[in-house]
């Protein structure tokens, strides 16, 4: 598999987003869910620089809204899970799991034989 098909802990976080979101993602709400429930701070440049990738990728698509009001006029861009994006989020859980399978944590976190 190409290099550019692995997905990254971010992206794998930002895709999962997506989808716990559904047709009300856009990004800071994908910001606000990924502070809420990966329990980590989170720029909204690394989202959207992100965002712009897996688009690249062809794993997100994304559109614009009309022109909003009481945004100053400026449109907000939703996101959404492509298939690809699926199935390499798919792959991405297969490779973890196959990893942690057979690994168990010591007392302080450290990998045990």
């Amino acid at each position: 598999m190409p290099k550019g098909e692995y997905l990254g802990e971010f992206e794998q976080l930002v895709i999962l987003a997506l989808l716990r979101l559904e047709r009300n993602a856009y990004g800071m709400t994908v910001r606000r869910e990924l502070e809420k429930t990966a329990q980590r701070p989170v720029a909204l440049g690394a989202v959207y620089a992100t965002l712009d990738r897996l688009e690249d990728k062809g794993l997100v698509a994304s559109w614009h809204t009309d022109p909003d009001p009481s945004r100053g006029g400026h449109p907000r861009r939703y996101f959404k899970v492509e298939p690809a994006g699926e199935q390499a989020l798919a792959r991405s859980r297969a490779i973890m799991q196959r990893m942690w399978d057979g690994v168990e944590l010591g007392e302080l976190g450290e990998a045990t034989s």
